[in-house]
Parts: C-alpha cells; structure tokens; sequence
C-alpha cells in the first residue's frame, strides 16, 4: 500500500493534464448501465488503458473509459464501466479509481451494479439500495502495510453507505414512482454464479441481493473519507427452488431496461448535493 500513494499521484497527474478540474463526486457504472455517461456534458474522456496503473476492463458491456464533466450542476467523473475480481486484477488496483476521485477533491461516492435478487419480495428490473454489506469476496482492498495518507488502519465500518443518502435516494424513488427497496448486498468473487445451496446460504445470513463487485471500492471509500451510496439493479431472479439458468444477454437487457429508472436516482442525489 505504501506505494500506492505514488500510483494515486500518477494517475491524478495524467487526469489533470487532460481535464484540469476536480470532481465533485465520483460515479461508477456497472453491467449495462453505461447508457448514464451520455447524460454528461462532457469535458473529457478518457480510456482507462491511457491512465497510468489503471487496469483495462474486459466485462462484457463495460466501455472502459473515464468521463469528466458536468452532471446536474455537478462536477462529476463518472467510470463507464468497473473492473472486478475474477477478472485477475489485486483488489489494491481495482479500487485504485476510487482513490484518485477522492484525491481530486470528490466528496461523494455513487455506485451502480447488476445483480442478482434473492429476496422473494424483489422482480427483475427493481432498484435496491444498499444500505449494509457482506464480503465474501475472500479478499480486503486494505491488507498490507497502511500509508495513514489515504487513510485509518482500522476504518469503522459501522454506516458504510450513508444511511442519510440511503433515505434521500428512497424518497427521490417515491416521488417518481420507482420501485426502490432498501437492503444488503453481499459480495463473492465469480466469475461463476451461484449454486441453489448457495444462494439459500446467502439469503440465511442475511443478504438481499448478490454480485461480483461494489463491496472493495465501498471499503476502499471509507477507508479514505468518501460518502457512499450505492444502487443494484435486479437483472435476474436467483430462487433456490425456482432457478433458471442465468442468460448474459437478458441480463444486460434488464439492466439497459431499468437504466432510465436509475439515471432518475443518480441525477436526483446529484441535484441534493449541488443544494448542499
């Protein structure tokens, strides 16, 4: 981690010099929800492969791009896509993004993910926002030796996404009629998805919805000082005693589906924190 700090400083360098402000909030975009970025007025773009120590994405529907400018009234730098686990990256540099949004002078952290429901109650196409989180990802963005620059060795994890942010982003949902639910997300490493016996474990201990991704840029936001919310949207049903197999194509096309729902959500959380 201690040379971490060098590769946050790389990286903001080379942002700068093509953009030459600082983000408000930091945006990241997940399976088939990239549709977003085009409501930005864009100041810059860049690809991730041209930023130095960003990894590239390879997930199937992920642009791979960094969008700066404005959103809302906002100064925001939005990631068109996200990179995960199974696609072979540490966890040090999948959550490297988040860092640099924070070091630019990003206050706010919003995140968006595809993925699968659990809790009977939720149908394809529902917005949930998290407000807890489980990780068994079998990894932590922090181990290793901690540079107190970016942050605690022992970050308090105890309101992870900001339980006020969680409230506004349901009432922004109630006031343009979207089903939004509020519950907890947990995190595994894929690529593959779950067996029946797994998904009834992971709904006894407590999850809602589960996915691939969000949880290590969650850690990474709180261990250096970013407010968080976050929204999954739910692209397919994942019933132990009613499962189907899961098909990429009608994933994506649920979460294409739901993105005008969602982009509703995002503006909405933006447009409080240009009032705040």
């Amino acid at each position: 981690m201690l040379k971490l700090f060098g590769f946050i400083e790389d990286a903001c360098k080379f942002i700068d010099q093509q953009w030459g402000k600082k983000p408000d909030a930091g945006i990241i975009l997940g399976t088939g929800l990239g549709p977003l970025a085009e409501q930005i007025d864009v100041e810059a773009s860049i690809e991730y492969g041209d930023i130095p120590h960003f990894p590239k994405s390879t997930a199937t529907s992920h642009r791979g791009r960094l969008v700066c400018g404005t959103l809302c009234g906002v100064s925001v730098m939005a990631m068109e896509g996200r990179f995960h686990m199974y696609e072979g990256y540490p966890l040090d540099q999948i959550t490297l993004p988040v860092r640099v949004m924070k070091h630019l002078g990003a206050k706010l952290l919003i995140a968006s993910n595809a993925a699968g429901g659990m809790n009977p109650n939720y149908r394809n196409g529902d917005i949930v926002v998290i407000e807890d989180h489980i990780n068994l990802m079998g990894d932590n963005p922090l181990i290793g030796v901690n540079d107190d620059r970016l942050g605690p060795r022992f970050p308090d994890m105890c309101e992870p996404y900001d339980l006020a942010l969680v409230d506004e982003a349901l009432a922004i949902a109630r006031r343009n009629d979207i089903i939004a639910h509020k519950g907890v997300f947990v995190a595994v490493a894929g690529p593959n998805l779950e067996t029946r016996a797994e998904y009834r474990f992971l709904r006894t201990i407590g999850a809602d919805v589960v996915g691939m991704s969000t949880v290590p840029e969650v850690i990474t936001a709180v261990h250096c000082g970013l407010k968080t919310v976050a929204f999954s949207v739910i692209t397919d049903m994942c019933l132990p005693d009613a499962l189907k197999p899961a098909n990429v194509e009608e994933i994506i096309a649920t979460a294409n589906e739901a993105e005008p729902r969602l982009r509703t959500l995002v503006t909405g959380m933006l447009e409080t924190l240009s009032k705040s």
